[in-house]
């Protein structure tokens, strides 16, 4: 049983590897840009909850314009918080955790300072973030890979799409099972470029509805739509 289910393994990596090098063909290869403060990822990944990518920056700048500091933030009510990031959509939920969120951080610390994560191993780190309130998976991939520079790999909701109908998450895998699963098989040092442009090509290409099959880089390791391969 451990072998097959690790020939299953090697066999979804490889396939890992055609996709990445086919969207790399495609979009070419993202490069990691200046490291962001791991707080400042925490943060954003509110604003970013059921929302699009346009709402998500411009309720997390409205943010910053609004309060010139996380300290400021942290002691201003959840209703002004909550008006700055209006846009965003459901502001009174998401104000509220911002809010909590910053006053845990300075609990825990005595100051809202993540700096000392950097210091962690992965697995302490995981579990560190996890401990704040409403920190799930994906937030706690997103500050270690775009904060911290590590090498793991956040599943949003274009990820997941297009991950499962390569058939690369299995059907019936929610998104938190995914983030375990998938981590398993992304080859080393693979997670930025793959996760930029997994989203990409979610965005533009994979839509969820109507997704543009014939026009896909990677329709042929795909069986989502099989008209585009009968007819090329």
């Amino acid at each position: 049983m451990k072998r097959t289910a690790g020939t299953g393994k090697n066999k979804l990596r490889a396939k890992l590897r055609k996709v990445s090098s086919a969207l790399e063909r495609e979009y070419g290869v993202p490069r990691p840009g200046r490291r962001r403060d791991p707080l400042d990822v925490l943060v954003q990944t509110i604003p970013s909850q059921n929302t699009n990518d346009v709402n998500r920056d411009r309720a997390y700048n409205s943010l910053r314009e609004t309060f010139p500091t996380w300290d400021d933030v942290m002691n201003a009510s959840p209703s002004r918080v909550a008006r700055a990031i209006r846009v965003g959509g459901l502001a009174n939920q998401k104000g509220k955790r911002i809010v909590t969120l910053l006053r845990e951080v300075h609990a825990d610390r005595g100051k809202l300072d993540l700096g000392y994560l950097k210091r962690l191993p992965d697995e302490k780190l995981r579990d560190t973030l996890s401990r704040f309130k409403g920190v799930g998976p994906k937030t706690v991939a997103c500050v270690m890979l775009f904060g911290l520079g590590r090498d793991v790999f956040p599943i949003d909701t274009h990820i997941y799409r297009v991950l499962g109908r390569l058939g690369v998450i299995p059907g019936k895998m929610n998104v938190e099972r995914a983030h375990e699963y998938v981590a398993t098989i992304v080859p080393k040092g693979m997670s930025y470029p793959l996760h930029l442009n997994l989203i990409r090509h979610g965005r533009e290409v994979c839509h969820p509805r109507r997704p543009e099959c014939c026009r896909c880089a990677l329709v042929h390791l795909c069986r989502y739509d099989d008209k585009c391969l009968s007819n090329s």
